[in-house]
């Protein structure tokens, strides 16, 4: 096998850790975090990195501590939480890998009530980087949207 394959097969197989670290083990944790304001606020840096580059409508910004990381985190649980937040539902969702240790992940949420009902619709753009400590969050960017599909949302070139 050439070193270009070898290659191509690690990252093949990175953006399978990626979606898997992403959707099965940082969601969950996200949506208890998101859900209940009792929680562990360092938990938040076991998922998201600092420096983390952060812009939406509203702001963009270089968060550069892991306080100011769990500042603006905690900043979007907390009206989540106001309004009964339980859990969250992927609309769509693409998982692209640019090596064994990076990619970015686009994906549209729907937080939920217990009762299905939706508390808001979110496109979200993050960039991950895999570190001595696990996959972290090192960029992310929102909109808050109506679609469901992220061909709508985005314009590519």
């Amino acid at each position: 096998m050439t070193n270009a394959a070898t290659a191509m097969t690690a990252d093949r197989t990175a953006v399978r850790e990626m979606n898997s670290w992403f959707f099965d083990t940082y969601l969950p944790a996200w949506v208890r975090m998101g859900s209940d304001a009792t929680l562990n606020n360092g938990a938040i840096l076991e998922y998201w990195g600092a420096p983390l580059h952060a812009a939406s409508v509203n702001m963009t910004r270089c968060l550069l501590t892991g306080d100011e990381v769990i500042g603006l985190l905690r900043a979007n649980q907390e009206p989540l939480q106001a309004q009964q937040y339980t859990h969250t539902v992927v609309l769509d969702r693409h998982v692209k890998g640019y090596n064994s240790n990076a990619g970015s992940i686009d994906v549209i949420w729907s937080r939920r009530r217990a009762d299905e009902t939706e508390i808001e619709r979110r496109a979200v753009h993050f960039d991950i980087h895999r570190t001595g400590q696990g996959w972290r969050v090192v960029t992310v960017a929102s909109t808050l949207t109506d679609r469901t599909a992220l061909s709508e949302i985005w314009e590519t070139v």
